[in-house]
């Protein structure tokens, strides 16, 4: 099964809705990699790295998040696969 890596950037009211926290729990029950932040200028920003499946549950879920998000919009590109294994909630440094 072919491993596919995206940044992920979400905009909208993303943060102080449990958004990186839900977002951990779910990428760790699909088996994704990777991290979740908070921006400075108000968006998440993510990484998932696993089955091309995975991802892409994970990107349909971005377009929701928790249900006090309120999304308008995500932007992603994809990323060469680096293996990453587990995820994390970090700290955004510039």
């Amino acid at each position: 099964m072919a491993e596919q890596r995206v940044r992920v950037v979400i905009h909208g009211r993303v943060q102080g809705v449990f958004f990186r926290d839900t977002c951990r729990r779910t990428a760790a029950q699909r088996g994704v990699a990777g991290w979740v932040r908070n921006r400075p200028d108000g968006a998440v920003e993510a990484v998932f790295e696993g089955s091309a499946t995975a991802v892409d549950a994970m990107l349909t879920w971005c377009r929701s998040g928790p249900p006090m998000a309120k999304v308008d919009s995500v932007e992603y590109e994809d990323e060469p696969v680096e293996g990453l294994a587990g995820f994390a909630i970090t700290r955004y440094t510039p």
